[in-house]
């Protein structure tokens, strides 16, 4: 989800081609999110401080967020794409729905943080007159999940990316994969995960179902065990494939620069972002913090539920977590 920013960086910063430019151009643009975003550039396209002062380098930009969202949308997928049996097509899932959500914290002098924002969570939706899963805001339109992140929570979003399945297993088969440590043998029967323990290099459709896994299980001294955490682990679990396949988009292209427009080829079909968005600028901020390091943290909630519908709510220290994002509070202690 945020690779693409990554990506985009550093084809940016070695100048590759002008192809690069052309296939940044391909990327869909999403409208209707106009007085929901915060805004870091003036009427002329500027970038600015917060003072209204004019920048001349994106990483001076001051601390940003980006709102990362994978969709499950089966949108585009040919029957005669390898994977159509396994992904399905719109027949499986009809229009867009979150499978992920996080906030990524891009912070001015290096560094960023990113928290995970549960499907399951209970959230006042606004524009519809009462409360839901965040996971149903999206339902309704990129514009109702950012106005629940930014009016519900309390969070600024600056930027909004989003990838769908197709996109997440093309990057991570353009890169080779990525290698996840599983201490025990590991499956999910929903996703078709099914995992020997060890450090394992996952392809695309592989890398797919880890990150998708909700009945997670793992065969400890003789049996299988699901993990209990549900949607908590998963965010976890998706958390660490980021920083992997992160890890791994860099040393491939810092072996083989050119092969960043393949990259951007992968994901230029598959990939939504804000119509305010230059690729080229925020992803040169992005890459700064990304090499400053990530902080991963996870709001503390708790089960509930509503009518028949299991949810979760949050719970003590959320807050914390909440105004640092919010950039009303310190950073907390990480995970």
């Amino acid at each position: 989800m945020a690779l693409l920013a990554l990506i985009v960086a550093i084809s940016a910063v070695i100048g590759i081609t002008r192809a690069t430019n052309n296939q940044v151009a391909d990327v869909e643009r999403i409208s209707g999110l106009d007085g929901l975003l915060s805004s870091a550039t003036d009427a002329d396209g500027n970038l600015i401080d917060s003072s209204g002062n004019v920048l001349d380098n994106a990483v001076d930009v001051p601390t940003e967020n980006y709102l990362l969202v994978g969709s499950d949308t089966r949108e585009g997928i040919s029957a005669d794409d390898p994977d159509f049996g396994v992904i399905g097509d719109t027949g499986v899932v009809s229009g867009r729905r979150s499978d992920t959500i996080m906030v990524l914290r891009r912070e001015q002098n290096g560094g960023a943080a990113l928290v995970s924002l549960p499907r399951d969570l209970w959230l006042e939706i606004p524009g519809t007159g009462g409360s839901n899963r965040i996971n149903a805001a999206y339902n309704g339109g990129a514009d109702r999940l950012v106005a629940t992140v930014v009016q519900t929570l309390g969070i600024p979003i600056h930027h909004y990316i989003e990838v769908n399945f197709v996109g997440f297993r093309d990057i991570v088969n353009e890169i080779g994969g990525v290698t996840i440590c599983f201490p025990y043998p590991t499956r999910d029967p929903k996703t078709g995960l099914d995992q020997p323990a060890g450090c394992n290099l996952l392809d695309g459709l592989e890398a797919l179902s880890y990150a998708r896994s909700r009945t997670y299980q793992e065969f400890r001294e003789g049996d299988w065990r699901t993990d209990p955490t549900s949607d908590i682990g998963r965010t976890q679990r998706q958390q660490q494939f980021i920083a992997a396949a992160a890890d791994g988009v860099l040393a491939q292209i810092a072996d083989n620069p050119f092969s960043a427009g393949d990259l951007i080829s992968a994901l230029s079909a598959s990939v939504r972002v804000d119509d305010t968005l230059d690729p080229f600028l925020s992803a040169a901020a992005l890459k700064q913090a990304y090499e400053g390091g990530f902080t991963r943290y996870s709001l503390p909630v708790y089960g509930d539920t509503v009518g028949n519908a299991s949810v979760l709510r949050l719970d003590s220290g959320a807050e914390e977590i909440l105004n640092y994002f919010r950039g009303t509070g310190p950073a907390p202690a990480s995970d």
